[in-house]
Parts: C-alpha cells; sequence; structure tokens
C-alpha cells in the first residue's frame, strides 16, 4: 500500500496563519465587547444574546466553531500549534520508524472516538462493528501498532460527572455555583465559556474531563507503563468528528513541561482519515480486517457498545437516571424529552406526586446556547444541568464528518449515521469491568489523587487582550 500523504491537496482543517480571516459580524463582536467591558446590554439590543443574529442581507445561522476560529480566541501559539495536527504530522511520525536511529522511533497508538464509526460504517457500506475492524486494518496496514476506540474513557468521564452532580446538588444552598452544572465534554463550548462567557459559567462547568483527554491520561501513563514504555515514546492520535478536538488537545494544561509531552499528541478528524485512504487507493475490500485493540489485551469483551443518548455519549441521560436513584430513590427507565425551541433545545423532569424534583436540558448549536446564557443573565434557568454542545444535532454532527455544501451539516449523512449508532446495544459504564478494573489497577481508587490528576481538569478565564490574538483562518 503506497502513501504519499506530503502530496496531498489541502484539508479542511489546515491553518494558513498569513491570511487574516475575516471578522466574525457576529461572535467576535461579543468577544471584543466583553473583553472591552463594554457590557452585554448593547449586544442584547443587537439580539445577539438572545440568539436572533441578522446581517444586513440575510439571516444566517452562527456556527459556534466560526466564533472560536475569529481572532478574538485562538493565539498565534495556539494557531501554530493546531496547524501541526495533519496528516503530514503522521506521515512525519512514520518516516521517522523507518529510519535507522532507534531512538526517535515513536509506537503510533490511535484512538477512535465511538462518534466517528458510523461516519465509516457508511463510507464503507458495513455495520460499525465491521467497519470498525475495516478501520483498524487500515490504520495497522500504515504503521499503527494500537487502535482502541475511547468508550472506556468515556465511562470515566460519565461515571465522574455523575459523582460530581450529586456532590453539587447536596451542597447547592451553600454554594452559589453548584447549580446549575454544565457537562464538559465539548470543546467548543468550554472554549465560548472561557473566552467568551468567564465567571458568568466557568465555576458551574464540570470539572470530568472530556472523554478524549481522558483516553490520553489512561494511553500515556497507564498504557505506557504497562508496555515499558516512556510516554515520550508513545505518539498518541486521536480520531474525532469534530475540529475543535484539536484545539483541546493543545491546551495548556494537557501539557506535561517536565516530560515535554501532551496527552494527545495529534486529532484527526473522520474526513481526513478518509482522505488518507482514499489517497492509498486501496479499496475496502482490499483490507483486511483486525479487531481494535484493549488495554489489558486479551478480554472477555462483549464487542462494540454504546453509551445511552442519541449519538452524544448521553451525558445527561446517565446523569439523570444516577441522581434519581442517588437522591431521591427512584428508578427511571424511559426518559422522555420535551421539546422546546428546536430538537436541538430539549428538557426532561423527575416528578414524584406532582413536585418537580430534578429538571434537565440538551441545549445544542450556538444559536440556542445564546438562548439559554442570555436567560442565564437574567436568573431564569431552572435546570440542575444542561448538556451543552456547540455542534447543532450534537457529535455525529460535527463538521469533520458531516459538513456538507455550503458548510452546513449533510442531513441526510447525519440521519444515517444516527441510525448506524443507535443499532449498537447500550453498556452502562458502571457495568463495564474493565472501568472498574481501572479504578483500582492504574487510579488507586475513585477518590484518589491520581484519579484526581487523571480524570479532572479546571477551567480558566482569559486575561489575553485583544491586541495580542492572532487572526487566523481555521475553518471548522
Amino acid at each position: 500500500m503506497a502513501l504519499n500523504i506530503s502530496g496531498a491537496p489541502h484539508t479542511m482543517s489546515e491553518v494558513s496563519i498569513g491570511r487574516k480571516k475575516e471578522k466574525c459580524e457576529n461572535c467576535t463582536k461579543q468577544c471584543n465587547k466583553k473583553q472591552s467591558e463594554e457590557g452585554i446590554n448593547s449586544l442584547q439590543e443587537k439580539g445577539v444574546a438572545t440568539g436572533e443574529v441578522k446581517e444586513s442581507t440575510s439571516v444566517q445561522q452562527v456556527l459556534l466553531s466560526a466564533c472560536l476560529s475569529c481572532d478574538g480566541c485562538v493565539s498565534e501559539d495556539e494557531g501554530q500549534r493546531i496547524s501541526q495536527q495533519n496528516l503530514e504530522e503522521i506521515n512525519r511520525v512514520l518516516a521517522l520508524n523507518k529510519k535507522c536511529d532507534t531512538s526517535k522511533h515513536k509506537i503510533l497508538v490511535v484512538s477512535v472516538c465511538p462518534q466517528s464509526l458510523p461516519f465509516f460504517a457508511i463510507k464503507f457500506q458495513l455495520d460499525v462493528p465491521a467497519a470498525a475492524k475495516k478501520l483498524c486494518g487500515f490504520l495497522k496496514s500504515v504503521g499503527v501498532l494500537y487502535v482502541f476506540d475511547t468508550t472506556v474513557a468515556a465511562s470515566f468521564s460519565i461515571l465522574e460527572s455523575q459523582r460530581e452532580f450529586v456532590q453539587r446538588y447536596r451542597r447547592k444552598h451553600h454554594d452559589s455555583n453548584a447549580m446549575p452544572m454544565f457537562t464538559s465534554s465539548c470543546p467548543g463550548w468550554i472554549r465560548y465559556a472561557e473566552r467568551v462567557l468567564g465567571s458568568l459559567v466557568t465555576p458551574h462547568i464540570c470539572t470530568a474531563r472530556s472523554p478524549q483527554q481522558i483516553m490520553g491520561s489512561l494511553v500515556k501513563d497507564f498504557f505506557a507503563r504497562q508496555q515499558k514504555l516512556t510516554p515520550d515514546q508513545i505518539f498518541h492520535v486521536v480520531v474525532a468528528p469534530c475540529f475543535d478536538k484539536k484545539l483541546e488537545a493543545v491546551r495548556e494544561e494537557f501539557y506535561k513541561s517536565i516530560l515535554e509531552i501532551r496527552d494527545v499528541d495529534c486529532v484527526l478528524t473522520s474526513g481526513e482519515i478518509l482522505h488518507l485512504m482514499e489517497q492509498s487507493k486501496v479499496t475496502v475490500e482490499e483490507v483486511h480486517s483486525a479487531p481494535l485493540d484493549h488495554v489489558f489485551g486479551e478480554t472477555t469483551d462483549p464487542g462494540m457498545t454504546r453509551h445511552e443518548g442519541r449519538g452524544s455519549e448521553g451525558f445527561l441521560e446517565h446523569i439523570f437516571k444516577h441522581a434519581a436513584k442517588e437522591l431521591f430513590g427512584l428508578d427511571v427507565q424511559e426518559i422522555v424529552y420535551k421539546t422546546l425551541r428546536n430538537r436541538d433545545f430539549q428538557e426532561v423532569a423527575l416528578e414524584r406526586d406532582g413536585e418537580t424534583l430534578l429538571q434537565f436540558a440538551a441545549v445544542y448549536g450556538f444559536r440556542n446556547i445564546q438562548t439559554l446564557v442570555h436567560r442565564m443573565r437574567k436568573g431564569k434557568v431552572p435546570y440542575q444541568l444542561v448538556e451543552v454542545l456547540s455542534c447543532p444535532g450534537g457529535c455525529l454532527s460535527g463538521r469533520g464528518q458531516a459538513e456538507g455544501e455550503g458548510g452546513r451539516p449533510d442531513r441526510t449523512l447525519v440521519q444515517q449515521m444516527e441510525e448506524h449508532y443507535s443499532s449498537l446495544p447500550v453498556r452502562l459504564p458502571d457495568t463495564n469491568p474493565e472501568v472498574q478494573r481501572l479504578y483500582q489497577d492504574w487510579l488507586d481508587g475513585h477518590d484518589s489523587p491520581h484519579a484526581q490528576q487523571c480524570l479532572h481538569t479546571q477551567y480558566k478565564i482569559s486575561t489575553q487582550p485583544p491586541s495580542q490574538i492572532l487572526n487566523s483562518d481555521i475553518q471548522w
């Protein structure tokens, strides 16, 4: 299989730092007003805070990803690091592994997000388990040694989020920042909260790391020790549906300065991996299937599974059921969503004898997020938990795999991916023996300092003035 990645045409993730990106007339304006302390009032007058954003010629949907790639959020250093997360970087590592100097060789490990697998299933015209094996076989044919899926990391993220929610709920009467709790798995949302919303929101964000970054800790810490490797000997790649994951990987808190390593060295989108396969000129039929690897090696794992929810790991559903049981002794078998503004703004409630015990919301997409923030500023958020995702439709609609003409999601493709994803059997995180074993063998227990270090993070409020921010044209 001949690969010639260096001659590839530009992919949509590449960064051209020399060219100035046209300022976003909607969200950059909010960024700059926030930073210059001009307040939110004028934005509300223009309808920005309610999500009713209008341009002079037409009404356009504002994508949070567009907001985050403007000159208000991506610094020059970040832009440079993101620009290195592409197929050329993988080609560089593979080329070094072919040279005689073994001191520069890297063990190439790829972790695939479950939301990427339905994309490959459709492109390969296979079911999800078969597509996963074909993808694994292809990656190993080009020099990858281990291929994992990040479901185990997502289980950790969900379990830690469940525990944190119960803790926050129990201290809500003496901690004004305890409720509502916002989920933390979406890097686009986290970026927006830190850079634009600041102290209004950041204390409310769950501290559990995203599945991607927990997987990074697992690979560079536990798996490295299992293989008798140092973390710097591993080059860890994550395949994700979303370009925002590239920005998450280069966050400062996920860099270990003493070892000069990152938990995740490179993020490639599903579309970029497909592009790599197309360049190799190999057909799906020619690729030998290979089973995905497991951190413990041989396993009795039942096969591909998913978490609850419609395609984004189901944090809301898992936390809702856990909280109902833990706080009120109620077993919830099925969750019924009530659609509010649109399919991407829904709520669920737990009721007993006419009393509302819990009220959660799922809020996807920039415009719905703006509506949520507007209500929060007014003190009119009735929810104890909000699952927030920057992509309309959730993670399956990530622009790294579902982008159609005009930059909008390919609705037909997204629907097909949802059907493929929902075909997988559900497995609850707390019933996964691999997770429970890792809590002991890797983390020394649920409440250990090591568990806190590897499974949790913290958030910051930007103090960087606009003059120190770079204009870039990242399209994600």
